[in-house]
């Protein structure tokens, strides 16, 4: 074991106590976010409740071993970073879609299987497309992926999309006490509290929600204290050609965003993220869809709110992040557990939220800023593909008369803008331009190759 003056900040072990403390706040975290997936498509599908709990239970465990595989690693699965995994958003639609026609649960996860798979095979070629992936795009698609999950927090803070109290001022008023607790554990704490901010954020904000009547532990007594998953719990999987060709889709959407993500967390802990180390991460990614398919869950991803908090807390130990994982483990083997998680009022994780996700996007700037922006397009590359990331976040039913195909790729504003920017940089600054005119000023869109393009990433640093 290496000792801790030779070892990358990503591979040091911290204390138990501490490894306990910076995990459970990824939990935390991504807990929210991580039972939605499961919520709404059984929920469209009209599933029992014994059934949706069910569910919940499934994906909170192969969430925590997804996590474990891409955070520890195992041969070439796993990118050995930071990275917290959870259900992806992008196959939300198109599981519904499936589900409520005919096909049901088992369609889904036969095409989740396939789906996973694909990913597998196709993650080396996604590693070496990497030299696509300059500052210029990194930074802009940190950026829209910050900005994009800001709406998310903003439902949190204000009671949760679809409550019956949404948007009161007492709603607010909970969320902006956790985030004043935040900044002020992270101002004026020691090192170790203010690395723990969102915490105690978390934990104070359910001490004040709890006398006020904002949470409800009724659910805790109904849960069951130890749950199972076992393969195919609703039925053996079955293969559609339509639910098939909808999910590979879906997959193409998945590596895109995951690419942005590990990125991101490789700028974030000073690890650069090579075309091998992408590769594995990827193939980590399909092989956690394939069991996600086998264990009754969903297609899997890295989540990007659990990229700002490495972001704000500057925790950078992939420990930390499989500590989390092993608590997901157990949450999805003990359900009265993780009812006592699900119990925390949205407000408190909505102040929470708009930390992290901020630090997501002010991460995407720190690496905007190493673009040279003097004489060249790069600022229409970074205009365009936030506008086009930004737009189905805005303006959410700008593609409802767009085929389903469609809809999948650009409804998510984090692939729209990462396929924008990608196709841009192109453009702009690997096709051949123009020749600059000499009586043309500085700073004018003349063309001309954005630095960092062609140089290599460490020498750019």
């Amino acid at each position: 074991m290496t000792t801790a003056t030779s070892a990358h900040p990503v591979d040091e072990v911290p204390p138990a106590r501490q490894l306990a403390a910076f995990g459970l706040q990824h939990v935390l975290a991504m807990y929210a976010g991580a039972v939605a997936v499961p919520l709404i498509v059984g929920g469209a599908m009209k599933l029992s409740p014994a059934d949706l709990a069910y569910l919940i239970t499934a994906d909170l465990l192969v969430c925590g071993i997804a996590t474990l595989i891409q955070c520890v690693g195992f041969w070439r699965f796993g990118v050995r970073l930071p990275i917290m995994q959870g259900c992806t958003f992008a196959a939300v639609s198109p599981m519904v879609l499936i589900g409520t026609t005919g096909g049901g649960l088992p369609a889904i996860y036969g095409s989740v299987i396939v789906a996973g798979l694909a990913i597998v095979l196709l993650a080396p070629v996604f590693g070496r497309l990497l030299r696509f992936f300059p500052p210029l795009v990194t930074g802009t698609v940190i950026l829209i992926i910050g900005v994009s999950l800001l709406p998310v927090a903003g439902n949190w803070a204000a009671g949760g999309a679809g409550a019956e109290d949404f948007g009161a001022p007492k709603n607010v008023a909970l969320a902006a006490f956790v985030l004043a607790v935040v900044l002020g554990v992270q101002r004026f704490a020691p090192a170790f509290l203010g690395r723990i901010a969102v915490l105690i954020g978390i934990t104070v904000g359910l001490a004040v929600a709890v006398p006020f009547g904002f949470t409800d532990f009724g659910g805790v007594g109904d849960a069951d204290w130890l749950g199972v998953s076992t393969p195919f719990h609703f039925g053996a999987p079955v293969f559609q050609a339509s639910a098939i060709i909808s999910m590979l889709v879906v997959a193409l959407v998945t590596m895109t965003e995951t690419t942005g993500d590990l990125i991101a967390v490789g700028e974030m802990t000073g690890r650069e993220v090579k075309p091998r180390s992408l590769s594995d991460g990827l193939r980590a990614d399909g092989l956690s869809t394939v069991l996600g398919g086998v264990f009754n869950t969903f297609p899997y991803t890295a989540y990007a709110q659990n990229v700002g908090l490495v972001g704000m807390t500057r925790v950078r130990s992939r420990w930390v992040v499989a500590a989390a994982g092993g608590m997901l483990v157990l949450l999805g083997l003990l359900p009265k557990l993780g009812a006592v998680v699900a119990a925390i009022p949205a407000p408190v994780l909505g102040g929470a939220g708009l930390v992290m996700f901020g630090s997501v996007a002010a991460s995407g700037l720190r690496t905007l800023a190493r673009v040279d922006f003097k004489g060249n397009d790069n600022l229409t590359v970074v205009a365009v593909s936030v506008a086009v990331g930004m737009l189905p976040v805005g303006v959410p039913t700008v593609y409802e008369k767009f085929p389903d195909w469609f809809q999948t790729v650009m409804n998510s504003g984090i692939s729209a803008g990462c396929l924008t920017a990608i196709v841009l940089n192109l453009l702009f600054n690997h096709l051949p331009g123009r020749a600059r005119s000499l009586s043309e000023p500085q700073g004018l869109p003349v063309g001309g190759v954005e630095k960092g393009v062609e140089q290599p990433r460490e020498e750019v640093v």
